[in-house]
């Protein structure tokens, strides 16, 4: 069996994600070469900025407390403290070297057009579908047995009755086909609840990681990705190795594909490329992705160029996960 849950935009750690990940754009659109480093911690009227940024041109208090209020829908109290980036973490980047060591891994499947574990798929596409009625804090859990058929469907959101959401699954397990003889539905098991956001609970950067890779049944490097700019490779080496392995798994018509790239800081070619097939019958090969291409399109520069990492892209990841979304490294 398998399980997968997925947060609504709303939920105080996603709204921390977007938050770092919207000063992220607001520098990149002022200096594409802006290194950015920023955590979020909010909850209960206040919020924490803190972090680390060197750029042209930088972003003000009332910038950021903009962002903050744009994304929460709420005047919270704004902390801020920013300060520009180590010159010792900054002289291995600047000669193109990775911004830190680190183990990123990307995954592609056959499951669906997405691309991503199907429990994934589905809790998303749940999450979603009662999100666009009921635009708060909220969760979708799917539970799936081996033949890929639902059987158990949590739903909690605040602000939303027990009632509506039961009528809200049954939708869209009809709209999808999705209707199996043995399932059970959770709708706010714990009871209906009003209090949300960052009122019931503290959010903070990158506490999301399963949701915002690939679910619990695939491996996590352990890098965070919000509010990171792409010298970080725990957020390009990741968007590059689900690129890689969702290229290799077509090339080589398989039902699945991990790649799992480890980088040392300061230096710009990865220690370690390597994917894993799989095909339709469970069997499962090693490549090495080495030669030329090894230290030339997997260095944090090339990354960048090749995946145009540089633009103001990021807020729009830190909604609904990282992967499966139509980004450049999806297609």
């Amino acid at each position: 069996m398998k399980t997968a849950e997925c947060v609504s935009p709303k939920h105080p750690d996603k709204m921390c994600d977007q938050i770092s990940d919207a000063i992220l754009d607001h520098l990149l659109k002022q200096d594409p070469k802006a290194r950015v480093a920023v955590e979020t911690m909010g909850g209960h009227g206040k919020v924490a900025i803190m972090g680390e940024i060197t750029a042209h041109l930088g972003i003000t208090p009332e910038e950021i407390k903009s962002i903050v209020h744009r994304i929460t829908g709420e005047n919270e109290e704004v902390f801020i403290n920013l300060v520009e980036q180590s010159p010792e973490i900054a002289q291995g980047v600047n000669i193109d070297g990775a911004g830190d060591q680190g183990i990123m891994v990307g995954y592609a499947c056959t499951d669906n057009d997405d691309m991503i574990p199907h429990e994934l798929y589905l809790a998303r596409s749940l999450c979603k579908f009662i999100y666009e009625k009921h635009p708060y804090d909220g969760k979708t859990q799917i539970t799936l047995d081996e033949d890929q058929k639902i059987t158990s469907i949590v739903a909690s959101f605040g602000k939303t009755k027990a009632e509506d959401l039961r009528h809200l699954v049954a939708e869209w397990l009809g709209d999808h086909q999705l209707k199996t003889d043995d399932y059970t539905v959770y709708c706010n098991p714990a009871g209906d609840w009003n209090q949300c956001g960052f009122e019931a609970d503290t959010g903070l950067t990158g506490r999301k990681i399963a949701v915002d890779c690939y679910g619990p049944q695939i491996p996590i490097g352990g890098g965070a990705f919000s509010g990171k700019d792409c010298t970080k490779v725990d957020r390009s080496g990741a968007y590059m190795a689900r690129k890689i392995a969702r290229d290799t798994m077509i090339q080589f018509q398989a039902k699945e594909c991990t790649v799992k790239l480890a980088y040392a800081i300061g230096i710009p070619h990865p220690v370690m490329a390597t994917a894993f097939v799989t095909n339709g019958q469970g069997l499962t090969s090693e490549h090495a992705i080495t030669g030329e291409g090894r230290g030339k399109y997997l260095a944090p520069g090339a990354i960048r160029d090749f995946l145009k990492l540089d633009q103001p892209i990021y807020e729009e990841t830190a909604k609904w996960g990282h992967f499966g979304n139509g980004f450049n490294w999806d297609k």
